[in-house]
């Protein structure tokens, strides 16, 4: 679990509880019916977890980020995840600039030319300097500590400018990320790409579309973890909702 709260590898992103969670009716329908379509795809996403008082890795650090390439404006994706646990205010988890999502196109433009920009493995990743987050403070934006019971389902716009805060208290974090965007926003070339990684157990950032496949590599002393097997411990169960949300059923037979 690195400190950011993030479980990467060890098949995690298609354990059984993961899916069972991905095709809970209450989370699939409230995306519905925000995109206004039942056709969606889901995101092949890692899990969060924190432990507080942790001495074995460096503390976590604010992190401020968008998961949107500036470059793309306008609303692309709706990222959300699924409390496990309660998660109050010293409990770590979510932390989002309120309101901030509006003022992207205008940010991305002032900041266009920023000499010291955050370096980011995938265009679909921005950081927010100190200069960028006080420009969003002059702007008026606040930051918001977002607090959850469990079963409570969170979403936010990808321009929105989040990061997640390590617990303070006795009680660990524990979500799971539920990111999904209608299957029309894919192409058949990520829609096939998709199916590979599904049929491999292999996971994705928070974009459904799979733009990215597979993980980082899982170290244990600086060495590759031994009980990382990239396979789940449980294989999932899908129902007939949740091999929708694969994307697999409208991949087009090729001549």
């Amino acid at each position: 679990i690195t400190e950011k709260g993030m479980i990467l590898g060890y098949g995690v992103a298609h354990e059984n509880f993961t899916w069972a969670i991905r095709q809970e009716p209450g989370v699939v329908e409230a995306f519905e019916k925000a995109y206004d379509t039942p056709d969606l795809l889901v995101s092949f996403d890692n899990v969060g977890m924190a432990f507080p008082n942790r001495t074995d890795i460096k503390p976590n650090s604010p992190w401020p980020h968008q998961d949107q390439d500036p470059e793309k404006p306008g609303f692309r994706c709706l990222q959300g995840l699924v409390n496990l646990l309660p998660n109050g205010s010293e409990d770590g988890g979510l932390i989002c600039c309120k309101g901030a999502h509006l003022l992207s196109e205008e940010f991305h433009e002032q900041f266009k030319d920023e000499p010291n920009r955050i370096w980011a493995w995938t265009k679909e990743w921005y950081g927010f300097t100190e200069e960028g987050m006080q420009w969003l403070k002059d702007k008026g934006c606040e930051w918001v500590k977002v607090n959850a019971e469990p079963g409570d389902l969170l979403m936010w716009d990808s321009r929105t400018p989040h990061y997640n805060l390590s617990p303070t208290g006795s009680k660990p974090r524990f979500c799971t990320y539920t990111c999904y965007m209608p299957v029309a926003e894919a192409t058949q070339e990520d829609l096939v790409r998709k199916k590979a990684a599904f049929e491999e157990l292999k996971p994705t950032t928070h974009w459904p579309n799979a733009m990215h496949v597979g993980g980082i590599p899982v170290k244990r002393n600086d060495e590759l973890c031994p009980y990382n097997t990239g396979k789940p411990r449980q294989a999932p169960t899908l129902s007939e909702r949740g091999f929708k949300l694969t994307g697999i059923p409208y991949v087009q037979a090729t001549a």
